[in-house]
């Protein structure tokens, strides 16, 4: 199968982020990666031209194709098969649970969920993690509840830092980590080249898979006070943990107490500080508020 040359044959719009997946190792890679069976339903965001909805509906039960190109919504049309839909949307203005209603006739019941397999521009990758995980504090967000995994293709160093840990190199780690790793467990699956791509992106890209957990991370009494405890920890990344917060409107009193029954170093530095600790630092700020 020529990717390349097909490719090569549609005219790609810059405006939006348009690299095309021409490696079909890599789509081997992703189909293997979502270990997707006659069982499942697959959500495709950014389906382009088609070339791995080509393969997701000759092993998925159905593959819902999410793409705002009309242009290229031309070209998924050129699939013929019974068990693809193709929605002209965009995805940030999707909501999930419109593919998951038993009312729609040959779709999932409430108890499946969808596996997403996203090929996205780089520009918009944060959004649409939060739009599919929800934030910190969202605890009953209406898309995540109907996900099961999601396989995504981004940008090497964004994947870098959506598996971080406090021992991460200082840029990796921080609120993209967070909420990433809140609500799933974060893997990278394979760095991909950019050469991978047409057109050729001009920085490396990357395979992850974000299993989506039943249960937050952590169990907090608070979580909107924790999602403002590392907002406001990483705000200024140039300065301590004790500066940092008292920016973030916690007060010097509270902050140094609480800093000192845990053991932290005012000196300390955010991207130094474990999640778990981030938690434990959320609740004794209330507990000494």
């Amino acid at each position: 199968m020529d990717y390349l040359h097909r490719a090569k044959l549609f005219r790609t719009k810059k405006r939006l982020g348009q690299n095309f997946l021409v490696n079909p190792d890599v789509i081997q890679a992703i189909l293997d990666s979502a270990n997707i069976s006659k069982e499942d339903t697959v959500l495709e965001i950014g389906a382009g031209v088609g070339f791995v909805t080509e393969q997701l509906v000759r092993h998925a039960k159905r593959v819902i194709a999410i793409e705002l190109d009309e242009s290229a919504i031309r070209e998924l049309e050129k699939i013929k098969c019974d068990n693809l839909e193709i929605v002209h949307q965009d995805i940030l203005k999707t909501d999930l649970s419109d593919f998951t209603t038993v009312s729609r006739v040959g779709l999932l019941s409430h108890q499946q969920k969808i596996k997403i397999v996203a090929n996205i521009p780089y520009y918009i990758t944060s959004p649409i993690i939060t739009h599919l995980l929800g934030e910190i504090d969202d605890l009953k967000n209406k898309n995540r509840e109907h996900i099961s995994e999601i396989i995504l293709m981004v940008q090497y160093e964004v994947a870098q830092r959506i598996v971080a840990n406090e021992k991460s190199p200082s840029k990796q780690y921080g609120l993209l980590t967070i909420l990433s790793q809140f609500w799933a467990e974060c893997e990278i699956i394979q760095k991909v080249g950019r050469k991978s791509f047409y057109p050729s992106p001009k920085v490396d890209s990357a395979l992850v898979k974000m299993t989506v957990r039943e249960k937050p991370l952590l169990e907090l009494s608070d979580y909107k006070h924790f999602r403002k405890t590392i907002k406001a920890a990483f705000s200024q990344r140039r300065k301590n943990i004790k500066n940092c917060l008292l920016s973030g409107g916690f007060s010097k009193e509270n902050i140094v107490k609480s800093l000192k029954n845990l053991g932290i170093s005012e000196n300390t530095r955010g991207e130094t500080i474990s999640i778990e600790d981030f938690g434990k630092l959320s609740e004794e700020l209330i507990k000494n508020a």
